[in-house]
């Protein structure tokens, strides 16, 4: 072993001295294999942060990999039970240790505003679905454990509501006249986030926490009034679990509602998140790309081919002394072609560091990103290893036929020359 490990360290010292001889006829060349290693390395990484890209803004929509959509119905497909409904919940997210359970309710609420009083879409939830969902906050900050206790309803507004509010403040702590439209009377709300309305969005909208939802419609039916805090709107439930197990505890979720909201009843749970798919929507261009990647590493390959002859040519009395004193076939192969393969990893090194300056910079982050992505991927190491393997595969080609060529130099060739 200490034989061997001698050995190759003394072809790739060789090598690299060889190379340093010659370092002007292989350099254009080696620009050509950097250049494409580069390439190959930057559309390799920058497909990790497509997908990832691609995975947070489906994430914003249908959950974290693996998002449990829960439904229940009645009998005559009615509505269930509300109460006990919700008491099951929560007694199965307790059973089950689910730190991320969220209540989806859609509402119209009353809002005055400078415009008047306005129904705004509101979207009542848990506090974990700003987690669950990757809900992107401009301003502020998300809902917090401390919101729920408080008495004053918290929201989060969209951009386009909170530009028609005059851009208020968050730190000056901004309110919300809740109520109207036939209500007893109104309620303060203090406005906590603001978050980016979609291109197509131009009506305000906003969210609210579930439990803060339901005080507010009894408040505003009036003390004492008994009332549904969800009625005329669909309550949908919804479960972040690991992807490991989450047919088992669906299947878990779906027993003990069943059993707690009554016979007749159904209660469906589905996985419906983007990512059970597996779809990857950029591997068509990223191997098409990485081919054209790798037709450069081929050609620059060739070109190192052809420096490499002629350097052979010119080696051939060096390389019939060497036989002479008793350098094995072997051995002549061996150090030949270390000397592509070398060049080669040199030149691989500096296109992989040239990948991850150019992938980990800000600019790029900020021209592929979009300000969509929270959490940019580091840049991937299966990557650099690509680039390196590449290179070195293309210099071991590149030194197959030059060192064929010096295997067969005789001694006798050297008197010649």
């Amino acid at each position: 072993m200490t034989r061997l490990l001698t050995g190759l360290l003394g072809a790739v010292l060789e090598a690299w001295q060889e190379l340093r001889i010659h370092r002007t006829r292989v350099l254009l060349s080696l620009i050509g294999v950097a250049v494409a290693v580069a390439s190959l390395t930057t559309v390799v990484a920058l497909g990790g942060i497509l997908q990832q890209t691609t995975a947070e803004q489906s994430e914003r929509q249908s959950g974290r990999p693996a998002t449990l959509y829960v439904s229940a119905y009645g009998a005559d497909g009615g509505q269930v039970d509300a109460e006990a409904l919700q008491s099951a919940w929560v007694e199965t997210v307790a059973r089950y240790g689910i730190d991320y359970a969220s209540r989806v309710v859609n509402a119209g609420v009353a809002v005055d505003s400078p415009n008047g009083v306005l129904s705004v879409g509101t979207q009542a939830v848990d506090q974990p679905y700003g987690e669950m969902h990757r809900v992107r906050i401009s301003e502020g900050s998300w809902f917090t454990p401390v919101d729920a206790e408080q008495l004053a309803p918290r929201v989060i507004v969209n951009s386009v509501f909170w530009e028609r509010l005059g851009r208020p403040a968050l730190d000056g702590h901004p309110l919300l006249s809740l109520g109207g439209h036939g209500g007893t009377g109104a309620t303060t709300a203090v406005i906590v986030g603001v978050y980016p309305s979609a291109e197509w969005e131009t009506e305000p909208a906003m969210f609210m926490l579930a439990d803060q939802l339901a005080a507010f419609q009894q408040a505003d039916a009036g003390a004492g009034a008994a009332v549904d805090p969800f009625a005329g709107s669909s309550v949908q439930y919804e479960l972040w679990v690991p992807t490991g197990d989450w047919e088992a505890l669906a299947a878990a979720v779906k027993r003990d509602l069943a059993a707690a909201v009554g016979d007749g009843a159904t209660v469906d749970v589905m996985r419906q998140d983007a990512a059970q798919y597996g779809d990857d929507p950029f591997l068509v261009t990223q191997m098409i790309v990485g081919g054209i990647a790798l037709l450069v590493l081929l050609l620059g390959a060739l070109g190192l081919v052809n420096i490499a002859l002629v350097t052979v040519k010119q080696r051939v009395r060096e390389i019939g002394i060497r036989r002479s004193f008793g350098a094995t076939a072997g051995r002549v192969f061996f150090a030949v072609m270390m000397e592509s393969v070398v060049a080669t990893v040199a030149a691989g090194a500096v296109g992989v560091a040239a990948a991850i300056l150019v992938v980990q910079s800000p600019m790029v982050h900020d021209l592929v990103g979009q300000g969509l992505v929270t959490d940019f991927p580091p840049f991937p190491v299966d990557a650099a290893v690509l680039g390196l393997v590449a290179a070195s595969a293309v210099g071991a080609l590149a030194g197959i036929l030059p060192a064929l060529v010096a295997v067969r130099v005789k001694v006798i060739d050297a008197i010649r020359y």
